[in-house]
């Protein structure tokens, strides 16, 4: 027989067998801890009403971590739906999740949505919050007191915890562990091992490096794309606009997204990197700034910090202002990281590893040092990694953390100083690429750090004169590589008016000349190419003068003026084969071939190409190795030899990357090729479909090859019925990046497809790519993965990345399969692409 009795604290009805002894209170362990927690706030209360009666003042207790029910969230939460979804998988895997990321971005929110969005039937959940607790001797105690778990006789620390949660089913949430890192890890080490069904979510700066943490790096918000304007769609699908219009409009009863505001409220979300904190402070001020007024304020970096501030009452300090969430961080640093965390504020583009040792290694710290910082700074979260494989690793400090960091820098006095090394870095890298003759159509060695050359030079006045100048040129002549002609042209015309740049010489008005020429400012183009010829036959440098003459020719080109341009180039392919540069000399040859064709000189320009092709293809970067393919292949075409200039223009498409307007000249290529086949839809498709794309990549041809393009289209539209010239619009509309790729490559008979044609066999089970078709090819020629990454411009990583999913594709484990399988497909009648001027 048994009697029945109910639980003290939820009422459940409890059994009580007739055994004798104590009967039962509580129906489970977390009842009996509701209990205890509410007898000890009743003891502190009564406590405290005593001596508040006795004229006493209650003892301010040392700062403890508190524990708390989950509290509600007074705002909306927004976005972080794929961030939800990946938590809920890693917490049924693992026992420890870490959260980390930089301070603001929004780590204990996503924790406690999480945590909200668990099924009731989930574990018990304790929330933790450490922010206030700074002394780690005391966290297990504190963390006990916070969970309502009182010393027991002979057991005390850690012990307690692990007898009081036991093998119940508990999730304990540990919020803002990086001050406490060390003790936090011993303990959540402890807890793990003796309590087999609990698990621990943790916030924190960086990760806590415990066996079997699994870490999630809580990234910024997504930003809208560069080119989503004021397309309302597109910048919604953008959490970051998504918060600061939900927080404006709270603040701000009828604040709406719309055309006026969108690029503005875009560009302040792209200026904040997305960080949670950041825009929720910004938005703050909607109501009394206008979104104007507020990208002012964030384009002044003297006010940046000031600006994002006025945070919540209620929430914690250091999320008062982004100033203070980075100060957080900041006093966690040794002395020696926060050397180096100020000085890395110079370099507002990014760097790597060996830029960080140059500009922040001097007599206090050393290059290894700098190594060592890196990781740390990166692991606490002041620095992030930027994505991509290829080539060195590269890193950057958020925009608002690098402005606190450069008034760190600032307030350190080592400004100067600082300055100075990273002018002699950058002169250090411009000086890798001074060896090639024709300096302005050779990738600049400082085109990665574009934004660290702007920055040095607004701020390194006073510095070496002549490195300033040098670095200056630079700069404008990665502009103008950058197709940025009017950017370029602000910087040169202050080097040709100043003494500093006279002492260059040609260059400054023979790469003016070429600007002008991107402006189609055709006489301004002439004079200035008549300038630097002028200068270099003064000073007389052979390099300077075969710069110079190329320039002036391409200004001729520019103007129509044929006859002129090819003796210039005759003249400057004199001068460089004195020079004995083979590569400068096969490069100069195909600027007189192409000009050659201009001037309908096709026989001579195809011997020329025969000549300087092999050359640019064993030795050229990718860039110099396309054009002179399209020129190759345009001079074919004018031969009438379609089916090689067809084999010519693919080979481009295989090499040049489908995004760039480098893939647009085969792509036209194909199409005039596809016009004199008489496949006129086919050529008034491809032509679309690149006329898109080059009004997306705002570039424009120049003007001989736009005029051929143009009459081309007209002919296709002339002969084209209405129905299947819509059409062929129609479909151009669908041809992007690979598809666009894939579609050029097929020839125009179905019967002798292209190689990359032939990888898509019909039963579906393989497609190559067009890299890894070019990667295949090369395999097939015998190159190692370093040989194909030097061809290709790519990194041998990537190389071998590409081979293994060839691999999987095609079912071939070794090297010697994949180039039979090459042999066999080029066998069977499929074009060839390995001599096409033959």
């Amino acid at each position: 027989m048994s009697r029945s009795r109910t639980c003290e604290m939820c009422g459940a009805a409890l059994i009580v067998r007739p055994h004798g002894g104590r009967p039962a209170r509580y129906c489970s362990n977390a009842c009996r801890q509701r209990a205890l927690r509410q007898r000890l706030a009743g003891r502190d209360a009564r406590r405290t009403q005593l001596q508040e009666t006795s004229g006493g003042s209650p003892a301010a207790p040392p700062a403890t971590a508190t524990a708390a029910p989950l509290p509600l969230a007074l705002d909306s939460f927004v976005g972080r739906q794929q961030e939800l979804s990946r938590l809920r998988t890693l917490l049924r895997t693992s026992r420890l999740l870490t959260l980390t990321g930089a301070g603001g971005v929004g780590k204990t929110r996503l924790a406690l949505e999480f945590t909200r969005g668990l099924p009731n039937r989930s574990a018990h959940v304790d929330l933790v919050e450490l922010d206030s607790l700074q002394d780690g001797t005391l966290l297990t105690q504190s963390v006990a007191a916070a969970l309502g778990v009182g010393e027991r006789a002979g057991r005390t620390g850690v012990d307690v915890l692990v007898r009081a949660i036991g093998d119940a089913s508990r999730l304990l949430i540990l919020d803002n562990c990086e001050h406490l890192a060390e003790p936090c890890a011993r303990l959540v080490a402890a807890l793990l091992g003796g309590c087999p069904r609990l698990r621990v979510l943790a916030t924190s700066r960086e990760a806590l490096r415990v066996p079997g943490e699994t870490v999630f790096l809580v990234g910024e918000l997504s930003l809208p794309p560069a080119d989503a304007g004021d397309d309302m769609t597109a910048l919604l699908r953008s959490d970051a606009v998504r918060l600061f219009v939900e927080r404006a409009s709270s603040r701000s009863p009828g604040f709406t997204l719309n055309r006026a505001n969108g690029r503005l409220i875009a560009e302040i979300c792209r200026r904040l990197d997305g960080l949670t904190l950041a825009i929720e402070l910004a938005a703050r001020h909607v109501g009394t700034l206008a979104p104007s007024d507020i990208m002012a304020g964030l384009d002044d970096q003297l006010s940046q910090l000031d600006l994002l501030t006025n945070g919540s009452r209620t929430g914690p300090r250091r999320h008062s202002g982004l100033a203070a969430a980075v100060d957080w961080s900041h006093r966690l640093l040794d002395p020696a990281e926060q050397v180096v965390f100020r000085r890395l504020a110079v370099l507002v583009g990014g760097f790597d590893v060996a830029a960080a040792q140059a500009v922040c290694a001097d007599g206090r710290i050393g290059p290894r040092q700098v190594f060592r910082i890196l990781c740390a700074l990166e692991a606490k979260s002041l620095i992030v990694r930027l994505p991509g494989e290829e080539g060195p690793t590269r890193f950057r400090q958020l925009n608002t953390i690098r402005v606190y960091a450069f008034e760190c820098l600032r307030a350190s006095g080592e400004l100067p100083a600082t300055m100075r090394r990273a002018v002699a870095w950058l002169a250090e890298v411009a000086g890798q690429g001074h060896d090639d003759v024709f300096t302005d159509q050779a990738s600049s060695p400082l085109a990665a750090e574009r934004d660290n050359l702007v920055s040095v030079l607004a701020c390194a006045t006073g510095n070496d004169e002549g490195a300033q100048v040098r670095l200056t040129l630079e700069l404008a002549r990665v502009h103008y590589q950058q197709e940025q002609p009017s950017a370029a042209r602000a910087v040169l015309t202050g080097l040709l008016r100043e003494t500093g740049g006279r002492a260059l010489g040609g260059e400054v008005p023979a790469l003016a000349a070429r600007v002008a020429c991107q402006q189609a400012d055709l006489e301004e183009a002439l004079s200035l190419g008549e300038q630097a010829v002028g200068m270099e036959r003064v000073r007389h440098d052979p390099a300077g003068l075969a710069n110079a003459l190329d320039a002036r020719a391409a200004a001729r080109l520019c103007r129509g003026e044929f006859s002129e341009a090819v003796a210039d180039l005759r003249e400057c392919l004199e001068v460089v084969a004195s020079l004995g540069a083979p590569q400068d000399t096969a490069w100069c040859t195909h600027h007189l071939a192409w000009a050659l064709l201009q001037a309908g000189e096709e026989l001579e320009a195809d011997e020329l190409m025969s000549l300087c092709l092999p050359v640019l293809r064993k030795h050229a970067p990718w860039p110099r190795t396309a054009a002179a393919l399209h020129t190759a292949g345009a001079v074919r075409l004018a031969l009438g030899r379609l089916q090689s200039a067809e084999a010519l223009f693919a080979e481009v498409l295989r090499i040049a990357p489908g995004a760039s307007f480098h893939s647009l000249y085969p792509v036209e290529g194909l199409a005039l090729v596809a016009a004199e086949n008489g496949d006129m839809q086919r050529a008034l498709r491809l032509y679309e479909a690149s006329a898109q794309a080059r009004r997306r990549l705002d570039t424009e041809p120049e003007a001989p090859w736009r005029d051929k393009m143009d009459q081309v289209a007209a002919r296709a539209r002339t002969r084209l019925p209405t129905a299947a010239r819509a059409a062929a619009v129609a479909a151009a509309r669908g041809l992007r990046g690979d598809r666009l790729i894939a579609y050029a490559l097929r020839t125009r008979s179905g019967d002798h497809r292209t190689m990359a044609d032939s990888a898509q066999v019909t039963d579906g089970q393989y497609r190559l790519t067009a890299r890894e078709f070019m990667v295949v090819e090369l395999v097939a020629q015998g190159l190692t993965n370093r040989q194909i990454a030097d061809r290709l411009g790519l990194s041998i990583h990537t190389v071998a990345t590409h081979l293994d999913k060839v691999r999987d594709k095609l079912g071939l484990r070794s090297r010697t399969q994949i180039a039979l399988w090459v042999a066999a497909r080029t066998e069977g009648g499929h074009t060839t692409t390995r001599n096409p001027m033959a």
